[in-house]
């Protein structure tokens, strides 16, 4: 496929977040669930951190909000989809790189609308697990659907929440993120968040947009908040450890971190 335009790059950064994550959360009262069994798709609600709650302003108040519109998700679908979209081209490269094994429990943080959440399940077989987290009920809705449609019963829908993922503590091997941090309204919260979710040595998978200052278009600069060398800081903010970058992507940089 071609590479994706300038042209086309600023609108779609104008309309979109992804692969998304991090819309507004619903105002529902938050639980602890339960474990998802393996063949599951059960919509689980966002789980009550264990820790002191952190207190920070939003690092980009409203950028999730188009997702909460009536006609949000199905447009967003159309974007996030587009085979003109880096991510769309190279998402077999992508998976690839995560490093993945049968048996394996992902969780696709703001799995959007599945379209990765779908090939990391195939690659960990029958007796792994993949948790697809997002705040958008009806993105889930359609990532269980697809998931059934695909004949993938190792597919488990979770509702997270701007502060917290969702996730029981410890209950993951990876986490990956595609698209999805420049998403966080509360990044400091929900990196922890993450970070309690992983077993120890569990590792962290994130892809994100590229922001250079005088190279990246106005409407990347003004879309995604933070550059790479910000990212890499925060997250290991959050009690995370830098392992490696990929260099696979054009568009947007591909980081390893790990849980101590």
């Amino acid at each position: 496929m071609p590479p994706l335009s300038k042209g086309f790059l600023s609108l779609f950064v104008a309309l979109v977040c992804l692969s998304g994550c991090a819309t507004r959360a619903p105002s529902a009262t938050e639980t602890t669930p339960a474990a998802a069994p393996e063949g599951s798709s059960e919509l689980s609600t966002a789980a009550e951190s264990t820790e002191p709650a952190i207190d920070e302003p939003s690092a980009h108040p409203g950028i999730n909000e188009p997702y909460l519109r009536p006609d949000g998700p199905e447009r967003y679908r159309r974007i996030l989809e587009a085979e003109s979209r880096e991510i769309v081209q190279r998402r077999s490269d992508i998976v690839d790189a995560m490093g993945l094994s049968e048996g394996m429990v992902v969780a696709d943080i703001g799995a959007g609308t599945g379209l990765l959440t779908t090939e990391i399940a195939r690659r960990v077989g029958a007796r792994g697990q993949v948790y697809a987290v997002d705040i958008v009920p009806e993105f889930l809705d359609l990532i269980r659907n697809r998931a059934a449609e695909q004949g993938l019963r190792n597919v488990a829908v979770i509702q997270g929440a701007e502060k917290a993922t969702g996730l029981e503590p410890g209950s993951i091997d990876l986490a990956f993120m595609c698209d999805t941090y420049h998403h966080l309204e509360y990044p400091k919260a929900y990196m922890r968040s993450l970070f309690l979710s992983l077993r120890p040595v569990g590792t962290l998978v994130l892809v994100d947009m590229k922001r250079v200052e005088g190279e990246s278009s106005p409407s990347v600069l003004r879309h995604v908040r933070a550059g790479e060398a910000t990212v890499i800081d925060e997250v290991e903010q959050a009690g995370f450890v830098f392992q490696s970058k990929t260099e696979l992507l054009e568009e947007n940089y591909y980081l390893h971190f790990r849980r101590p």
